[in-house]
């Protein structure tokens, strides 16, 4: 069969076999399928879907597309990682990965670049100068084993099937597939030889599910698919109707994981999302059975300084500067205009289209386009005035990091079109809306 009549055979809604599926999958591994093929399998899929069988068919496929780590007994703890589904200034990963590993698991995380209008965790990594986003599977190892953790982007071997899919979706419009978004996520994890995972989906305006409806089915189906898959996967629902964090970006997100690892600044929302998902690690790995005690554990983590260490080892052993902790500011990129940006009216912060600052991120330089664009990591917005702020002509909605004065003012704009100011003070909206098993 021509791998055309199997792109038609799914747009006419038709389910997919199994060698159907895979030799979509084969065809992305070994590059014999041609760009526009892959692009149109997956309009088609976006489009018809994929039931279980397929879903689960397609998510083994990807994961044994290259290697498949298997620890075995080489490490003392349990192998758990976490995804988040995207979002504008989420660099959770970044915190997480060592708090978790500071209790007692082990976090092979295998991160992607910026997808859509969302950050990507890879590309904040590679914000420091020497970091190997992509090591050799042999360091790889060794750093999850001594150090706990790392945070890398996909090689050549894990996974490659989907490393092709991913740029593709990231371009053709297709990012909200659930099937895809399965598939994705889970063989990267499979590859990476988890046998537990937490999923952050995010719901509002800066989240590919933007009702909560989406985001609970997208939970069920990828804890499905992972029971189906042998992986044992839990879901917290997060708001992500603003940033997250107070700053978004590249280099001004590795900046704020910094100071949240160091215990210096530890913005509320981000902190409440990074603490409920390492207790859920735990929990998920088996090391803690009482949510109350996980959650002291990982403030005990950050407190005494264990998580930063472990990151500054994680930075160093995958050649990043060895003082990176202390001296962060002399080696990320700072960029060359930074200003503030006040409200055309004061007010209160009441409503952002989070979606429009990520568009406005990728306008000055901080995403991609197109797969082969460069990144400027200096470039983005910190200092976020959080919804239910004051703002005015002395309380900025946040600062812009740009290139030059003429990006500075397009993003500017883009900000300001962004964010709703009203009169009265909006409805207090909780960052944890739900927690699926």
């Amino acid at each position: 069969m021509l791998f055309a009549d199997i792109i038609q055979k799914k747009r006419d809604g038709s389910a997919l076999s199994d060698e159907e599926i895979g030799a979509f999958v084969t065809g992305m591994a070994d590059g014999s399928l041609p760009g526009e093929q892959v692009a149109a399998m997956a309009m088609a899929i976006f489009f018809k879907g994929m039931d279980f069988a397929e879903t689960g068919a397609l998510t083994k496929a990807m994961a044994g597309s290259g290697v498949v780590i298997d620890w075995g007994d080489t490490l003392d703890g349990p192998v758990v990682d976490k995804h988040s589904t995207g979002g504008i200034g989420d660099n959770v990963s970044l915190m997480l990965a060592p708090i978790a590993a500071a209790c007692g698991l082990f976090v092979p995380m295998i991160s992607g670049r910026g997808l859509a209008h969302t950050g990507g965790t890879l590309d904040k990594m590679a914000a420091i100068p020497g970091y190997r986003v992509t090591p050799d599977l042999d360091t790889f190892r060794k750093v999850v084993r001594e150090v706990g953790c790392a945070i890398i982007g996909q090689t050549g071997d894990l996974a490659p099937a989907d490393a092709r899919l991913y740029a593709v979706r990231s371009i053709t419009a297709t990012v909200e597939s659930f099937p895809l978004i399965n598939g994705s996520i889970l063989s990267k994890k499979l590859a990476a030889g988890n046998t537990g995972l937490v999923m952050d989906i995010k719901t509002g305006s800066g989240a590919f599910m933007r009702t909560s409806e989406d985001a609970r089915t997208l939970a069920r189906s990828l804890i499905g698919t992972g029971a189906h898959c042998g992986l044992t996967v839990h879901a917290l629902i997060t708001d992500m109707s603003e940033a997250l964090g107070r700053d978004a970006g590249n280099a001004v997100e590795v900046a704020e994981a910094v100071a949240f690892l160091r215990c210096e600044d530890r913005e509320p929302r981000l902190n409440e999302v990074v603490l409920e998902l390492a207790a859920e690690m735990q929990i998920v790995g088996g090391v803690e059975t009482d949510r109350d005690k996980a959650m002291a554990r990982a403030e005990a983590a950050v407190c005494s300084g264990k998580a930063a260490e472990i990151f500054a080892r994680m930075v160093a052993e995958l050649g990043g500067p060895a003082d990176f902790m202390e001296r962060f500011d002399s080696y990320l990129p700072v960029a060359p205009v930074i200003r503030p940006v006040f409200p055309e009216r004061p007010g209160y912060l009441a409503a952002v289209e989070a979606k429009d600052i990520g568009n406005a991120i990728i306008g000055l330089g901080g995403g991609r386009l197109t797969t082969t664009d460069e990144i400027d990591p200096a470039v983005g917005f910190t200092g976020f005035a959080p919804i239910g702020s004051e703002v005015g002509p002395d309380r900025p909605l946040a600062f812009v990091n740009a290139a030059s004065e003429a990006a500075a003012d397009r993003a500017a704009s883009a900000l300001r079109a962004a964010c709703l100011v009203s009169e009265s003070l909006p409805p207090v909206t909780r960052v944890i809306h739900e927690r699926i098993t």
